[in-house]
């Protein structure tokens, strides 16, 4: 005869065998839908994608110039670099900008030989792409708060950058970057839109920092529609001894599934030898959110430089940060200003061609493809060498930063009407010549390039 107590003893331990039969379904499931999910680091299958072709984008160049030289204002872009954009809710573009002069130009050629100029802007697009204002910061008579509303004909007048800077405990100057930008939710699930930009926060320092010692990375708040600045918030001040081993993070950023992925990389392309990429990520809805960040720190079981064996793949710890290997080895990739754009499954990222060994060097921008934003990366493919304006190359400029605006950009690979299907721009600038860019100012402007993109052959898959 079996007693009762021993009836519910088997009872409970076939509801507990089934629980745990139930629990491991589960977690294979759950581990199925990881392993399956952008930023896996899985070599996932996808299309592949390639550069194939180009023309330059004359019309996107022109428009640019004709605002610049339009002398109707005298606080308004006449250059830049560091060349962003996002498309806003009502149709219109906002157009990041770095280091900017601002002032007269003479005759649609030429700056004074001291011009006005910021460390950062803002350029309104309107929703027919024409250039309409330039978003300031500044103080004095007519100026408005955050958005360049200023005559700039009052001698009380006194333009600063839109997102202000601030002074090391040293007294050196401390300035922000803007690099790109998302538009979300102000809080995930509200209706409210707001304009997240991401900066690079940079100090004064001497050779090989002539351009700033990377100090941290911050995301501000800009809001819709009127775009006032509203806040600036701290992400993650690197602190590595070694300089060229600071990650700032925002180069590139694009939403995907529920997550804003930001890609990032440190300082190594200062002494001409590729950066280390980085990528994080943060749901979307709150990138201001530091704690909301997450850190890729490798495939599990030590993959992608992984030395701690296994562990998480995307952690808060951003000191515990992989980093993406782009080439095949970490003296040719990318620099710290590459960009990253979809072309139907595959993840295209495009940047000059760092630690090149054929005496190209930075001059060439190239491709890598993946399945996922983690990796792995294929490539290098050549994209272009990309034109410089008339005179340009004797006076000693450059290209760089070459940068995809995915809003001007077809979501296939080829456009409807026969045009490529990605927009890139990517700035110039004479990098020992501050004489230069004032005599010819398209020495110190974007220009624009259409690319044609195509799934990769067989024949150029790893492996084949």
């Amino acid at each position: 005869m079996v007693r009762h107590g021993a009836v519910r003893a088997g009872r409970s331990e076939a509801r507990s065998r089934w629980y745990v039969g139930f629990g491991l379904v589960a977690v294979l499931i759950l581990l199925a839908v990881l392993l399956s999910a952008p930023g896996s680091g899985e070599d996932q299958a996808c299309g592949g994608a390639r550069v194939t072709g180009w023309r330059a984008d004359e019309r996107m160049t022109r428009e640019l110039a004709r605002y610049g030289d339009d002398n109707a204002r005298l606080d308004d872009w006449t250059g830049g670099d560091g060349t962003r954009s996002v498309r806003l809710p009502d149709g219109r573009t906002l157009w990041m900008s770095a280091d900017t002069f601002l002032d007269e130009v003479y005759g649609g050629k030429s700056r004074k030989p001291n011009p006005v100029w910021v460390r950062n802007a803002g350029l309104l697009m309107s929703a027919n792409g024409k250039f309409e204002r330039t978003l300031l910061g500044g103080t004095g008579t007519g100026t408005g708060t955050g958005t360049g509303t200023g005559t700039g004909t009052g001698t009380n007048f006194r333009p600063a950058a839109l997102f202000p800077g601030t002074a090391a405990e040293d007294g050196r100057e401390v300035w922000r970057w803007p690099v790109q930008a998302v538009v979300e939710p102000r809080r995930p699930g509200s209706r409210e839109k707001v304009v997240r930009v991401l900066l690079w926060q940079r100090e004064a320092g001497r050779a090989p920092w002539i351009y700033g010692v990377p100090r941290a990375s911050e995301v501000a708040t800009l809001s819709l529609p009127d775009l006032e600045l509203e806040r600036v918030a701290r992400i993650h001040a690197p602190r590595h001894t070694d300089v060229e081993r600071r990650v700032l993070y925002g180069t590139s950023a694009l939403t995907e599934e529920g997550w804003t992925y930001v890609f990032g990389a440190d300082e190594g392309s200062v002494s001409g030898k590729a950066s280390r990429a980085h990528v994080a990520r943060a749901p979307v809805g709150r990138l201001d959110e530091p704690d909301a960040w997450q850190f890729w720190g490798g495939a599990v079981g030590g993959g992608s430089g992984r030395q701690d064996g296994d562990g998480p793949r995307w952690q808060q710890d951003p000191a515990r940060s992989v980093p993406i290997l782009v080439g095949e080895t970490a003296q040719r990739g990318a620099t710290g200003t590459y960009t990253v754009a979809r072309r139907g499954d595959t993840w295209l990222l495009l940047t000059m061609d760092a630690g090149a060994q054929d005496g190209r060097g930075m001059t060439d921008v190239v491709s890598y493809w993946s399945c996922a934003p983690t990796g792995p990366w294929h490539g290098p493919s050549e994209v272009a060498k990309p034109p410089l304006p008339p005179g340009a190359a004797q006076a000693g400029a450059v290209a760089y930063n070459p940068q995809v605006h995915a809003e001007f950009s077809g979501s296939a690979h080829r456009n409807g009407d026969g045009g490529a299907g990605l927009l890139l721009s990517y700035d110039v600038n004479v990098l020992n010549s501050t004489a230069a860019v004032h005599q010819n100012v398209a020495y110190y402007r974007p220009r624009f390039l259409r690319l044609v993109t195509e799934p990769v052959e067989d024949d150029d898959r790893p492996g084949a």
